[in-house]
């Protein structure tokens, strides 16, 4: 990340991240790693199949990623 504005890159991924600690590890934490696997995968399934985004007009992102597949 060398560069002017580079920051601005992974501003995604580290809301991601963010959501991921406040939701889920925070409220609940892992006993060990397995477990932390876990949690992590179950919310990951659920921010990708079940949770609706505002910023993509409210729709699950498999939907617009399978409408996309399916048009090329």
């Amino acid at each position: 990340m060398d560069g002017k504005g580079r920051a601005l890159d992974n501003i995604y991924i580290e809301r991601f991240w963010k959501s991921i600690k406040y939701v889920k590890i925070y409220l609940n934490p892992p006993n060990g790693g397995l477990n932390l696997y876990q949690m992590i995968k179950e919310y990951i399934e659920f921010y990708n199949k079940k949770r609706r985004h505002t910023e993509i007009g409210k729709v699950v992102p498999d939907q617009i990623y399978n409408a996309k597949k399916m048009a090329s």
